[in-house]
């Protein structure tokens, strides 16, 4: 029985996700502590218990909602939304300035720079009272 006929195949959505996330089953395996051979039962059930999912959840980085719902269509249509299609482009709307995030950051450069001359400054007068008192 093909596996489109069952919607709620929770194993081939497992199997999809790992995908997705250009995971082999040795790596997710590795992630669960298991075996290759236990990942591939699990791709192949149409059930698991919500213990052993909510693992396989955390271990592919999604939540186990996201693994029981997920569709290859959702999926389409997520990434969809973030295409242009009459340009082939990602439209970005951010809702902060970039330039002003990189000011932030070249401002916290120049304070940890400070502070770190500062702290050579210290150590060269701390060396410096040590050898004039010997």
């Amino acid at each position: 029985m093909s596996t489109f006929a069952k919607p709620n195949h929770i194993g081939r959505k497992i199997s999809r996700i790992r995908e997705l996330r250009d995971m082999k089953q040795e790596a997710l395996a590795q992630a669960l502590g298991t075996s290759q051979q236990t990942i591939s039962a699990y791709e192949n059930s149409e059930e698991i218990d919500d213990a052993k999912l909510n693992e396989i959840a955390k271990a592919l980085g999604v939540s186990i909602e996201a693994l029981k719902n997920f569709s290859d269509e959702a999926a389409i249509n997520y990434f969809n939304n973030f295409t242009d299609n009459s340009a082939g482009t990602f439209n970005n709307h951010c809702n902060f300035n970039p330039l002003d995030k990189l000011m932030e950051s070249v401002e916290e450069n120049k304070k940890l720079y400070e502070r770190l001359v500062q702290s050579e400054k210290d150590k060269v007068e701390f060396l410096e009272k040590i050898l004039k008192d010997k």
